[in-house]
């Protein structure tokens, strides 16, 4: 009688699982030699935590050994995708929890899923509490979490381990950050190598001009690795505006601009494709989003503000880029913009910037297809016989996409509405601050309104309300559907 085919590969997934602890108790050393030269403190806090990474990830990976005919099935893929990046979590709070730096769970666990999900929402910035005052290589774990996350540990393990590619592709959809099509390279571990030498590239290029205008060697690659990821933490509690100069906010809005652009395009611009851009939709509207927020938004900040039309110009367009992208830092407190520049911002917490880039939200692309969706709708009330499709780089866009798309938005907002109700009834923050908490956790964007805002954190949440806000981070991080559907009765059934 033949064997039942099993539902999940429960070897290949612990297996994969215990490489990416292992990936991760490498770069959670890495912050050994910043301990020992800064002398805070904090080097017998990782040499335990990455040990115990790295043990148990050996552990995992030698005690699941794979079959030379393991592959990773949609299943396995979806799963490993999950439980990898809380495995990563759980292990990359270790630090913050030995050092006693943050010895609250909830809080260690929250500013760690904030990290590698690439939100940058944080419970430090309180008097006693202060970012500036955590140990230099906590600051720099800190960002870290950010620059892993920025393109998926999961790819990054395929770029440089071949040992994965057993059925790699399907690792790679569930963590793909956005519905894009163009592919860099036909195989997928040469994608993965392509998109991060780009990724480096580009995180080394902003610290070498971030040193030159003037930044340490610190802050510059503590801030080239969370701009590059567009995750926002900081290693001042002042975020950006510390700095207060002009020059360091026009690199970092060069570099969030690129960062949330679609990789793809980013490397066809390398190779002197530019045509690329210019045919491509979404990059269009991307730009255009942040050149008409930024004029429509000047003359209010401006009014609002201390400073002339240079400084409300530069402010505005930092925090339009900011926003879109997900980045979340802040060169100035918007909350005392008035309340329609408020009330623009928190709609752009659901935005995000380009598919294939590593921004959260929405992204661009679902806004632009439904929004010519709707407009279709209008044709076709008036030629019902008519087959009219959406387009979107000239090209038809099948059904198939936009039954995904509608999906995908009905998916985002029902867990929205849902996760507000809960954050409101769970108490703590005002109805405005609820919403804004879950618009942008789920977006992963980072700073909200009020006591969240630019100027704030979350500390002041319950902790059931960090654990809720944690699980928005992942589902937003991966897109929705690979956290959703494995709590879903279709997931665990055979058929």
């Amino acid at each position: 009688m033949p064997k039942a085919k099993r539902l999940l590969n429960h070897k290949v997934i612990a297996h994969v699982i215990g490489t990416l602890l292992i990936i991760n108790g490498f770069l959670m050393a890495m912050s050994i030699p910043f301990s020992i030269y800064y002398n805070d403190g904090a080097t017998w806090s990782f040499i335990i935590s990455a040990s115990l990474t790295f043990c148990c990830g050996l552990g995992l990976r030698f005690s699941n050994k794979k079959s030379k005919d393991a592959e990773i099935k949609k299943r396995d893929g979806y799963l490993i995708v999950v439980l990898g990046w809380v495995s990563m979590v759980i292990f990359g709070s270790l630090p913050y929890i030995i050092s006693g730096e943050i010895s609250n769970i909830s809080n260690a666990f929250f500013e760690t899923m904030s990290g590698f999900t690439t939100t940058g929402a944080t419970i430090l910035g309180d008097t006693g509490h202060k970012i500036c005052n955590l140990p230099e290589s906590l600051l720099f774990w800190r960002s870290t979490t950010q620059w892993i996350g920025g393109m998926g540990i999961i790819v990054l393990t395929i770029a440089i381990l071949p040992l994965l590619g057993i059925g790699g592709m399907e690792l790679f959809v569930a963590e793909a950050p956005g519905p894009t099509k163009d592919k860099i390279h036909p195989r997928i571990k040469e994608t993965a190598k392509r998109l991060w030498v780009i990724y480096f590239g580009m995180t080394f290029l902003e610290m070498i001009l971030l040193m030159l205008s003037g930044m340490s060697f610190f802050d510059a690659i503590n801030h080239a690795f969370t701009t590059t990821s567009t995750g926002g933490f900081s290693t001042k509690d002042g975020s950006i505006a510390d700095f207060n100069s002009p020059v360091i906010e026009y690199i970092i809005i060069f570099f969030m601009f690129l960062a949330g652009t679609n990789f793809t395009l980013i490397y066809f611009g390398l190779k002197g494709k530019l045509k690329h851009f210019w045919k491509n939709d979404e990059f269009k509207w991307y730009l255009m989003s942040i050149i008409g927020l930024t004029i429509v938004l000047t003359p209010f900040v401006l009014n609002n503000s201390e400073g002339g039309f240079g400084q409300a110009f530069r402010e505005t367009l930092f925090q339009v880029v900011s926003m879109i992208t997900t980045t979340g830092y802040a060169s100035a407190d918007y909350m005392l913009w008035g309340g329609l520049v408020i009330f623009i911002f928190f709609l752009l917490l659901f935005s995000g910037a380009s598919a294939g880039s590593t921004s959260g939200g929405m992204k661009i692309v679902r806004i632009v297809l439904l929004m010519k969706n709707g407009l279709m709708e209008f044709k076709r009330r008036l030629h019902p016989n008519a087959i009219i499709p959406v387009h979107l780089n000239k090209e038809p866009v099948s059904n198939k996409i936009i039954y995904n798309l509608l999906a995908f938005i009905f998916l985002y907002l029902f867990i929205f509405t849902i996760g507000s109700i809960i954050i409101t009834t769970i108490g703590g923050v005002t109805f405005e601050e609820a919403i804004s908490a879950v618009a942008t956790s789920l977006g992963n964007v980072g700073p909200g309104i009020g006591s969240i805002g630019p100027t704030g954190n979350f500390s002041a949440l319950p902790d059931a309300s960090k654990w809720v806000l944690s699980l928005l981070m992942l589902m937003g991080r991966l897109e929705l559907f690979t956290v959703a559907l494995i709590f879903t009765p279709y997931f665990w059934k055979r058929n």
